[in-house]
């Protein structure tokens, strides 16, 4: 018997890193997966790889969403659970960052889980239970130099949490989100396929190592399952134990002549 037996669920940001490894432990635990992301062949790849169902979505387009959400739950018969992962970034100093850049992280890492929320809550409403998770970051928890956009938006996220959590409580659904530390997946692999840049990151994480997609995955599938049944409203800190020492890249800005982005 698995975690998730009998569960529906969407994971955005599916097609590759925590949102892939997702998509396959949520399958493994019992639900079945629908998978959207903005690359609607790795979306479908994924999909074809699980059972599942995969859809090519721009998180960041409200009428895109809803319509893939609608579709997606005919298909599912039903909406439990809905996992907003889909994230991107900007590095560099708040008056280096263009407006469009700005514009860009905050559509996609903020108002990409709303518009999920949104579509997602009123077939979990009509259920009377649900579950909803989003991928915040210990950037949003305690930012470092060269992180506006990326951490002014997961601070969002986290505060969207919260707000969701107290509006849906009451209609059984419990909405949390998880802050990773670095994680390797495409996004950070500039970063830690340098070695310097690997040093940096494993060195300040007393675990003693980079945490992987599939750290996340099961932390996602927790916060889904029942053994998280009295969990609401929460920011789960999934770093290694990073931010004992500090922010995630604090000092990585203009460290050495590497790669230069954020976890």
């Amino acid at each position: 018997m698995g975690l998730l037996d009998g569960e529906t669920a969407i994971i955005t940001g599916g097609a590759s890193g925590m949102g892939r490894a997702t998509a396959r432990r949520m399958t493994e635990e019992g639900a079945k997966v629908a998978v959207f992301d903005l690359d609607g062949e790795g979306a479908r790849k994924v999909a074809d790889e699980i059972g599942g169902y995969g859809y090519g979505v721009d998180v960041g387009d409200a009428d895109a969403m809803q319509a893939a959400v609608d579709a997606a739950a005919e298909e599912l018969g039903g909406l439990s659970i809905i996992y907003n992962n889909a994230g991107t970034m900007a590095f560099a100093l708040t008056h280096e960052i263009s407006p469009a850049d700005w514009e860009r992280v905050v559509r996609v890492n903020l108002l990409g889980p709303y518009h999920g929320i949104r579509a997602a809550v009123p077939y979990m409403i009509e259920a009377g239970r649900g579950n909803i998770v989003s991928t915040a970051s210990i950037s949003g928890v305690r930012p470092a130099a060269g992180e506006g956009p990326y951490a002014a938006s997961k601070a969002g996220v986290i505060a969207l949490t919260a707000t969701a959590a107290l509006e849906y409580g009451p209609m059984g659904i419990r909405v949390n989100c998880i802050s990773p530390g670095t994680i390797h997946t495409g996004m950070t692999d500039p970063l830690l396929a340098w070695k310097e840049g690997n040093d940096f990151m494993r060195e300040k994480t007393p675990l003693g190592r980079i945490g992987a997609p599939e750290d996340i995955a099961d932390t996602v599938v927790f916060l889904c399952s029942d053994a998280a049944r009295y969990i609401t409203g929460h920011n789960l800190v999934v770093d290694g134990g990073v931010l004992l020492h500090g922010s995630g890249v604090d000092g990585l800005l203009g460290f050495a002549d590497g790669p230069k982005t954020p976890v």
